[in-house]
């Protein structure tokens, strides 16, 4: 990692993202619920005052379910304040890389280029796609990263939840008919910083191979069994396929490799 001049502001350290950049960048600044980026004048001030020379905005909401209960918050904080950070961002010269997401699309494809125009069909969608486009609108200096289905050991995701429901359940119900790309949390956070380093534009980031959550909960449990979304009931509707094709930046490794380093990892904590 080519050494940076200036400080370097994670936002949204607390979340599971924040938390794997905080050990990449061990001298960096970090903020979580403390630094409300709803609040426009605050984000510009305490941005002039720190004059980073990099900024990584991890702060969102991702609650899918609880996004669509409220997409006016969901707007507040994924649209609009992702914008306040892009402003204070390119007023001091700073580097961003903002963090978006996959179910920025729409899920009628089988998979989507950076260059693909958003297409979402929940409010957690509608609200990063807005933020995406705020990004766009401030100028300076920004880099878009979408990323997908993020695991990583020591937090509670996906594959956390397979593994104690496993152990609870004879039988796991897990959807089989929505694909994308699970994405592990350090290998992404490692590779962030050469985001930061390339050209200014949009990215894609995930682990290689499409795979159902079913896909993926069977590598990881003996009990699961396919179900499809017909079957579950959850508030807001999501992408069918919103598997992200990465044609910029040299390949992650496949998920299952990824699947494995966590596999071990988790195994030498119990």
């Amino acid at each position: 990692m080519a050494p940076v001049e200036g400080p370097v502001l994670i936002l949204g350290a607390a979340g599971r993202l924040g938390r794997a950049l905080a050990r990449v960048y061990p001298r960096a600044v970090l903020t979580g619920h403390d630094l409300e980026i709803t609040d426009g004048a605050a984000v510009r001030e305490f941005v002039a005052v720190l004059r980073p020379s990099l900024v990584y905005n991890c702060a969102a909401l991702t609650d899918v379910d609880a996004c669509e209960e409220d997409p006016a918050r969901a707007m507040a904080v994924n649209g609009e304040g992702a914008g306040h950070v892009a402003r204070a961002c390119a007023r001091v010269g700073a580097v961003l890389v903002h963090l978006s997401t996959d179910y920025v699309f729409g899920g009628a494809k089988d998979g989507y280029l950076e260059s693909d125009g958003p297409d979402p069909v929940n409010a957690y969608g509608r609200s990063k796609a807005l933020g995406e486009a705020r990004v766009r609108e401030a100028g300076g200096d920004w880099r878009i990263v979408r990323t997908s289905r993020l695991f990583g050991p020591g937090e509670n995701d996906f594959a956390s939840q397979m593994r104690t429901r496993s152990l609870v359940k004879p039988v796991v119900p897990v959807i089989d008919d929505e694909w994308s790309r699970f994405t592990y949390l350090p290998e992404l956070a490692g590779r962030l910083p050469g985001v930061a380093a390339a050209p200014p534009g949009v990215y894609h980031l995930a682990n290689e191979g499409a795979v159902s959550w079913y896909g993926f909960a069977r590598e990881l449990i003996p009990n699961a069994a396919p179900v499809t979304v017909g079957q579950c009931r959850r508030r807001a509707p999501r992408p069918r396929c919103a598997s992200l094709r990465n044609t910029k930046l040299p390949p992650m490794r496949h998920w299952r490799e990824a699947l494995s380093d966590y596999v071990r990892l988790v195994a030498g904590e119990a």
